[in-house]
């Protein structure tokens, strides 16, 4: 699963076992990206609710549009743990198949909307060229339909990919088909 030592939910005990407890509750399982982090149990607990605001919560991007973010950024890092995962999450609101693999491997999909495009290249850009983000590229976003807030959760969306990214990456993250499948909504 990864390249280093963690607790399976079957052997987790404590702490450990009420986080995974919990997860299981809001999600169906456990991802391996959050039982890598299992050897940390307060950082895991922070992860987790991290993720669950920003990928959950209410705001003003759609759940599409957070899972197209996750998707642009894994891509842009060549994270495939992420991407299968996030594109899977993404075929729950995206019926073209042709969409999903445009977006995974890393093209503009035709049929994407301007706010998505707008979102996938800012996403991108934040990732690989953080250094030279400028007021114009929120002006690109709000153009685009998005407010401040929006713009927000959408900086922070990249960000947080570009941790878990690092994680899945760095650690060595293993996934399978029947891992990345069956998560609740």
């Amino acid at each position: 699963m990864a390249w280093i030592n963690t607790v399976a939910p079957a052997e987790a005990s404590g702490e450990l076992r009420s986080l995974y407890d919990a997860l299981e509750r809001k999600r169906g399982k456990v991802a391996h990206i959050l039982q890598v982090q299992s050897l940390r149990p307060g950082a895991l607990k922070a992860h987790a609710d991290l993720y669950m605001d920003l990928m959950f919560a209410s705001g003003g991007l759609t759940r599409r549009e957070r899972e197209l973010i996750a998707v642009a950024v894994s891509r842009a890092n060549g994270c495939e743990y992420c991407v299968a995962h996030h594109r899977e999450a993404l075929a729950r609101y995206v019926s073209a198949p042709e969409f999903l693999a445009a977006l995974s491997q890393g093209e503009m999909p035709v049929g994407a909307t301007d706010r998505e495009r707008a979102l996938a290249a800012f996403a991108i850009k934040l990732t690989r060229h953080p250094d030279v983000s400028t007021r114009g590229d929120l002006d690109t976003l709000r153009t685009a339909g998005l407010v401040d807030d929006d713009i927000l959760l959408a900086s922070l969306i990249v960000a947080y990919f570009n941790f878990v990214n690092r994680i899945a990456l760095g650690l060595g993250v293993a996934f399978d088909e029947s891992e990345v499948a069956g998560y609740a909504t």
